[in-house]
């Protein structure tokens, strides 16, 4: 006897994929080969899951919710390639991913940026990856400088991978039906980054000290945020960038070289 499938369930933000075309060109974007891992994060009711079982060698899907585990554990009991696992994908081990991973996930829209954070801190694990996100969401992610969407989640993924969005998705290929509307985005992930490990640790906390006070000129954010003012116009005279401009002006080469700059003369940066 086939277990009933379970409801949604509003405090993990659950709003099923039920539209088999998205779900047929989301993994074309994805383009799962069949010597490749593929993770899947939330796959609620299998849609994804069956359609990446059947392109790749091997599926690691991750399902929160005891009930949906159970039920796709029943009726996805053919796919010996499935590697179906119960837990949060915010504590997963990414680090236990086997190296060039493609990911394929709709993220419930609650998680999705501090999710999206784990996902692009694993990127030596990840070779690519294509996600179903809020479109809000998706915006500031493909946001270029100067404009409002532009932020830390800009300049962070835009550090870590080449990010393009894909196309929109109607509310009504969710069930139930969510309030707001979602895109695809695809990330084909850097395979190194430019700046050093402790670097990098410096880069994004200049980047979030940056865009802490948007309305305020650069200098006076990353003062306000900590950050030494002799050392800020130094670093800035270093860069050739004027004081006045704020955080949504610089690009991402900005941030970076700023991140050398202040590296250089502060080793705690």
């Amino acid at each position: 006897m086939t277990l009933p499938f379970p409801p949604a369930l509003k405090r993990l933000g659950q709003h099923f994929l039920v539209d088999q075309n998205i779900a047929r060109k989301i993994v074309s974007l994805a383009a799962p080969r069949a010597d490749e891992t593929v993770l899947e994060i939330g796959p609620g009711r299998g849609i994804l899951t069956t359609l990446l079982c059947e392109a790749a060698a091997r599926v690691i899907a991750v399902e929160i919710d005891p009930k949906l585990h159970a039920y796709l554990k029943e009726t996805l009991n053919g796919y010996t390639n499935l590697d179906l696992r119960l837990g949060d994908a915010l504590e997963f081990p990414y680090e236990s991913l086997p190296l060039r991973t493609v990911v394929v996930a709709n993220l419930p829209y609650y998680v999705s940026t501090p999710l999206l954070f784990r996902l692009l801190d694993a990127r030596d694990r990840i070779a690519r990856m294509t996600l179903m996100l809020q479109a809000e969401v998706a915006d500031r992610l493909v946001a270029q400088p100067g404009t409002k969407d532009y932020g830390v989640l800009s300049v962070l993924a835009r550090y870590a991978a080449d990010v393009r969005p894909a196309f929109h998705v109607s509310a009504e290929c969710f069930r139930p039906r969510p309030d707001v509307a979602s895109a695809a985005v695809c990330f084909a992930i850097r395979p190194t980054g430019r700046l050093g490990k402790e670097e990098e640790a410096g880069f994004r906390r200049i980047v979030k000290a940056a865009f802490a006070h948007r309305r305020k000129t650069l200098s006076n954010s990353l003062r306000d945020e900590g950050i030494s003012q002799e050392l800020i116009v130094r670093a800035l005279k270093q860069c050739g960038i004027d004081p006045s401009r704020r955080a949504e002006t610089l690009s991402l080469d900005e941030y970076v070289a700023l991140a050398r700059a202040l590296r250089l003369g502060n080793s705690e940066l």
